[in-house]
This record gives C-alpha cells, sequence and structure tokens, in this order.
C-alpha cells in the first residue's frame, strides 16, 4: 500500500496547456522564430524548457536560456493563470488526505510559480511540501527533481511511494530514483509514451487513480 503520494503538476493536477503554449508563442516570436499552430508547441507541457527549445529549434544551451528568460517574460504575468484545475482533483487530493496518504507535488516547473499556482487555486492545503525545479536551470530533470522532493518530505521508503504524472518523464524519473509509477492519459502524454517509459500502472481518469492507490 502507498503512503506517499508524488505529484506532477502541469498535465497532472492542473491544465496548463494554454498559459505555456501562449508563454512559448510569445517567446519565439520575440526571438524570431516561427511556428506553425500553437499545437505543435504542447511538447514544452511537462519537459524541462531549455532541453526543449534546444532540441526542437537546434539552439545552444545559451540560446534556449534566453528563450526561458523571453518565456518568463509573458508566464510570469499572464501565462501562469491561463490554467484550469482539471475535474475530479480537488475531491480526490482531499480524500487521499482523509485516509492518511502523505501528497508530495514534484515538478519541473519552477517551485516559485508551482507555488503560486497552488496557492491560486486553492490546492496547496493538502500538500506536506511542494518540490519544484530551481529557476537558474540547475535542477531540472525529473529524477533530480524526484530526488529533491523524497529529500525535502524526509521519505525514505521508496516502496510505499508511488509518482503520478501525465508524461515520459514522470516515469522514467520514477523509475531512475526507485519508485512505482502511474501515468494518466487525461493529461498530455498518450497511452504509447506512457507504456514504452514503463509505467506501473495507467489511469484513464481521475477516479482511477484512487482505485490503484
Amino acid at each position: 500500500m502507498y503512503e506517499t503520494l508524488l505529484f506532477d503538476l502541469d498535465g497532472t493536477l492542473t491544465d496548463s496547456g494554454r498559459g505555456i503554449t501562449n508563454s512559448v508563442a510569445y517567446a519565439l516570436e520575440k526571438y524570431g522564430i516561427r511556428y506553425e499552430s500553437k499545437k505543435e508547441l504542447e511538447c514544452f507541457i511537462g519537459p524541462p524548457l531549455v532541453k526543449t527549445f534546444m532540441s526542437k529549434y537546434g539552439l545552444t544551451e545559451d540560446e534556449g536560456k534566453h528563450l526561458v528568460t523571453l518565456y518568463r517574460e509573458y508566464y510570469s504575468v499572464k501565462g501562469i493563470f491561463e490554467n484550469d484545475v482539471y475535474p475530479g482533483i480537488p475531491e480526490l487530493l482531499r480524500k487521499l488526505c482523509k485516509s492518511g496518504k502523505r501528497l508530495i507535488v514534484a515538478t519541473s516547473k519552477p517551485e516559485h510559480f508551482a507555488v503560486k499556482i497552488l496557492e491560486h487555486f486553492d490546492l496547496a492545503k493538502y500538500f506536506t511540501c511542494i518540490a519544484g525545479a530551481t529557476m537558474d536551470e540547475t535542477r531540472t530533470d525529473k529524477d533530480d527533481v524526484i530526488k529533491y522532493a523524497l529529500s525535502k518530505g524526509n521519505i525514505t521508503e521508496l516502496s510505499k511511494t508511488v509518482m503520478i504524472g501525465d508524461r515520459e518523464y514522470d516515469i522514467l524519473g520514477a523509475k531512475k530514483i526507485g519508485t512505482d509509477s502511474i501515468g494518466v492519459l487525461y493529461g498530455y502524454g498518450s497511452r504509447a509514451e506512457l507504456e514504452s517509459a514503463g509505467a506501473t500502472y495507467i489511469a484513464q481518469n481521475v477516479n482511477d487513480i484512487m482505485n490503484f492507490i
């Protein structure tokens, strides 16, 4: 039985796609990079931004960091709240807390932004701690974020811990650290992506998460 539940944020607790793609579009337009549609920018939802800018557009690390700076010009003011809590999430978190589970957020989003979002949507109260990436990009890979979350929450029993997220990065990060994982299909990852990464369970919807736990 799982006692500690690590939750991803984007694509798992909230549907942040609109704010993230709008912020990426803003950065690309200011930098002079063309894109066909906002749909193609959904690959930025979840993984570390610098690496995604680099791999998608063939940029150097310095160029990727510059684009993240431009991204944050929009995101920190407007994009952060172009966001919606997935239906059923508040009820799920409430039930899990009442059943005695320890809930922790483990996100590749900078911790500062994650705290603001969770407080804005009145979700922060359900979590023992909120662990995120650093603003200077020194902690962005999911396994590093999970390791940090476990340390921050003083969690040592990995067999009683599960990572819940919508992208392969969540699943691969959990596997690297040594915890089970639940891949959710209502976010931005596909079943093929999550199964290929080796998710322990696949949740079709929010209710399935409760059933697996």
